[in-house]
């Protein structure tokens, strides 16, 4: 069974995103086992911690390598990710071996895929970045099926996310598409 990674990159407590990440994880349901990376304890990116790297940092990376896939959702911030996931991009940019910066990286070949809940752009901003950013780190990111989602105004006044039949449909077909994406 495929071994995905979910990176919720909202760290509100009843966010959205992290709405989203708990309905695909239902659709994924005995498709593949799903983990989510608990990142809080990740320092920022600082060159003076580096090596040897801190250990939330080493136990960031081994959860990367180990995934099949990596499944990031992600809300838009002034029309980009938020910088706590830059952070932690950041970190996986880096290489592990401070002898050889030639070395590959966790993200080199890793499989992502990506999801966002916000405003009228539906993340698509976000989404467009954040492709951009992990293929010049070498990262292979499945660009066909990404779905955002444009939030009801219940959303925004009342905290009730509602999906309607065409968000449900394309979240299912994303997570169809990614458990072929993970078998090429």
């Amino acid at each position: 069974m495929k071994k995905i990674l979910f990176i919720v990159a909202s760290l509100r407590k009843q966010s959205f995103n992290r709405e989203i990440s708990e309905r695909v994880r239902g659709l994924l349901e005995g498709k593949a086992e799903v983990k989510e990376l608990d990142y809080a304890q990740v320092p920022w990116m600082d060159q003076d911690i580096e090596f040897p790297a801190p250990q939330p940092v080493v136990d960031l990376r081994k959860a990367v390598a180990d995934a099949d896939g990596v499944w990031v959702f992600s809300p838009e911030y002034n029309y980009a990710y938020p910088g706590h996931l830059k952070n932690l991009i950041d970190w996986l940019s880096r290489p592990v071996d401070p002898a050889d910066r030639t070395a590959p990286t966790v993200l080199a070949g890793k499989k992502f895929t990506l999801t966002g809940a916000g405003g009228r752009g539906a993340t698509a901003s976000c989404r467009k970045m954040l492709t951009s950013l992990l293929t010049i780190l070498k990262a292979n990111v499945m660009t066909e099926g990404q779905t955002g989602i444009a939030l009801n105004v219940e959303a925004w006044t009342e905290g009730r996310m509602i999906l309607d039949d065409e968000q449900k449909a394309a979240l299912a077909r994303q997570v169809d598409l990614f458990l072929r994406f993970l078998d090429d």
